[in-house]
């Protein structure tokens, strides 16, 4: 009987793709903002501030004006066409994702363009970045 020192990690598939290369290939393909950035464009009309981190997370604090869409629900969420759908989540309206660090919000992004969204962006660097520039998040429990 094997003991568990003779385990080996079992050998990746040849067209295996990791999360880290998928979500540079989601960056290449979105607009990232920076904090400044961010704070420019909420400064437009009609602009969606979405937090795509999961409740835990958001209940720790949120950017001031975002929503929260986990990002195991954003396509439900974003499908006009879903019993899940929200309202505030429309193609033609802008929209601006942010997760931790900017990993999710990217993936997140990359999928809304995907479904048509036309205008979407990601924070890079997440709540993080906005904590380290702002230091001020709205906290719910």
């Amino acid at each position: 009987m094997p003991t568990p020192t003779d385990a080996r990690p079992a050998a990746e598939p040849a067209d295996f793709v990791d999360a880290a290369s998928l979500v540079r290939a989601a960056r290449d393909q979105i607009r990232n903002l920076t904090v400044d950035e961010l704070d420019g464009a909420l400064s437009q009309p009609d602009v969606l501030l979405v937090d795509v981190r999961e409740p835990a997370e958001v209940a720790e604090g949120i950017i001031p004006g975002a929503i929260s869409v986990p990002r195991g629900m954003l396509e439900f969420h974003a499908d006009p066409t879903s019993p899940y759908h929200l309202e505030e989540l429309r193609p033609e309206r802008p929209v601006i994702l942010y997760c931790k660090s900017g990993g999710r919000s990217a993936l997140a992004a990359a999928t809304l363009q995907a479904m048509g969204y036309r205008d979407v962006a990601s924070l890079d660097g997440g709540i993080t970045a906005w904590e380290q520039a702002h230091a001020t998040t709205d906290t719910r429990g």
